[in-house]
């Protein structure tokens, strides 16, 4: 007996793909003849800056630089000074044996190691590695049972509930605005700031995102370590195409600042052009249901089952949000004045902590101190951070795409011990891939012997299902509820059944 078979493809997980590569740091600075000389190197950071990532066929292309920033003691004036340079890199990773279609990229890196040394006072030496760690999550187009018929065949059928990827772009923006100092800076030492979205519409076919930068100007208007800061935001409003996007689609936006520039402003010396470079990410999917045949039966015939796994991917949940965090620890010098707070933040990770789940994240705070000496030292704390909520089941069953920016670093003194208070802003998404068992094949074979009762009396127990009671005794479940007055597929409590014969 032949059934009529219905099937349809479904955008099924296929697994994250992950590699690790290394950047090399190797450079020599040289400090211009504007900037003071080198009496002694204070701190070096390397910040990784992904301007583009892209799959083709079996390889992933990174683009971006490292951006290597050295903070120094001037000879003169004890004078905390700046300089930085940017190292372009271009790497090509193979991925070998995966076959569908590629997700959005996600790239975490931090250094290794730094060896940062004055080799005259006119010239620093920099050598060092940055570790890179690359995620790309794949879907494979999975066929599926959506209905059979023929053969007086039963079937049970589940809603299979996946978010469909729409889009994901990663595109840069820029935001320009003339700022204001209350003095006329002599040197400016940071430009650091974090973006917000704060609002996401999809019109025709478009997607509209405004959000704001906030940057934050560190900088000083004397000769020596007084530090002062200035806060402004920078608007930005982006109208990105997204062609055939369906009406029932969600979307999500993060703005991570990758780049700034100061030049001489158009007023008084005390005014300054402040060009920032963003990368926005959006990402856009849609939830899409599919009818799947999980178990059938013949009343009639002896019936072949093949089975299959099919893995969907569903949001488990959508992050926005700061995290405080606190690290103290003594001075090595009590009688140091503290400085400037800066911290490095890594993207968090999903750990397993016994049977909870939760995104953990590395952070260092380097805070700056001028110790007894009239030197200026670099102090620095790693810790540890954790996001408020859990999850249910293995790491393996989630994949998080994350960004992680500081919103705020300050120290203080306290007696022979610092303080620091660091918030770190959070955005991201995080997806829960599930398991199901649906049928991708079924056949009919021999006809089965005739019944030799015509009734049974079946004593079923609460919580078992009509459809599998059925089964047993290859009668259809219609019959079942029809012959007991029932309307649910489910009981809910014991019960004594009449089970007519599959005749």
């Amino acid at each position: 007996m032949e059934l009529k078979v219905f099937q349809d493809e479904v955008p099924a997980a296929a697994g994250v793909y992950e590699m690790k590569t290394e950047l090399p740091v190797e450079t020599e600075i040289l400090i211009p003849d504007y900037l003071p000389q080198v009496f002694k190197i204070v701190k070096c950071l390397v910040w990784f800056v992904a301007l583009n990532k892209q799959v083709m066929e079996d390889r992933v292309t990174l683009e971006g630089y490292l951006r290597c920033v050295v903070y120094y003691q001037s000879d003169l004036d004890q004078s905390l000074c700046q300089t930085e340079q940017k190292l372009p890199f271009t790497r090509s990773l193979e991925m070998r044996g995966w076959e569908g279609t590629p997700g959005a990229v996600s790239v975490s890196g931090e250094a290794e190691y730094l060896n940062c040394r004055a080799v005259n006072q006119r010239r620093v030496d920099i050598r060092g590695a940055y570790a890179v760690r690359v995620r790309v999550p794949f879907v494979k187009q999975q066929k599926i049972l959506t209905g059979l018929e023929g053969g007086e065949i039963q079937q049970k059928k589940e809603t299979l509930s996946l978010m469909k990827a729409a889009a994901c772009l990663d595109k840069r923006i820029t935001a320009e605005d003339e700022v204001e100092f209350p003095a006329p800076p002599l040197s400016v030492l940071d430009i650091s700031g974090l973006g917000q979205t704060e609002e996401i519409k999809l019109i025709s076919g478009k997607a509209v995102v405004k959000g704001r930068v906030s940057v934050q100007v560190l900088y000083r208007t004397q000769p020596g370590y007084r530090l002062e800061k200035l806060e402004k935001d920078f608007p930005f409003h982006q109208i990105l195409d997204l062609e055939d996007l369906p009406e029932n689609c969600q979307c999500f936006a993060s703005a991570e600042l990758v780049g700034s520039t100061l030049m001489a402003g158009s007023g008084p010396e005390n005014t300054a052009a402040v060009t920032v470079t963003a990368m926005l990410h959006l990402r856009a999917f849609c939830p899409v249901e599919y009818q799947a045949v999980s178990d059938a039966y013949s009343t009639r015939f002896e019936t072949q089952l093949e089975e299959q796994t099919v893995q969907s991917e569903e949001l488990a949940d959508t992050l926005d949000q700061d995290v405080e965090c606190q690290v103290s620890g003594a001075l090595p010098d009590e009688n140091a004045e503290i400085l400037e707070c800066f911290a490095v933040p890594s993207v968090p990770e999903l750990i397993q902590d016994g049977q909870r789940l939760e995104l953990h994240g590395r952070a260092t705070a380097h805070i700056f101190c001028m110790n007894s000496l009239g030197e200026i030292d670099c102090y620095d704390k790693t810790f540890e951070y954790t996001l408020p909520g859990t999850y249910t089941g293995s790491a393996a069953d989630y994949r998080a795409e994350c960004w992680c920016a500081v919103r705020a670093a300050q120290a203080e003194k306290k007696g022979k011990e610092v303080q620091a208070q660091i918030t770190l802003a959070v955005t991201g998404l995080v997806w829960r891939r599930q398991s199901r068992q649906v049928l991708s094949g079924a056949a009919c074979g021999e006809a089965l012997p005739e019944p030799t009762v015509a009734l049974r009396i079946y004593y079923a127990k609460k919580g078992e299902e009509i459809f599998e009671i059925a089964k047993r005794y290859h009668v259809a479940p219609q019959a079942v509820l029809e012959g007991n007055g029932l309307e649910e597929s489910r009981l809910e409590e014991d019960c004594r059944l009449l089970v007519p014969s599959q005749g």
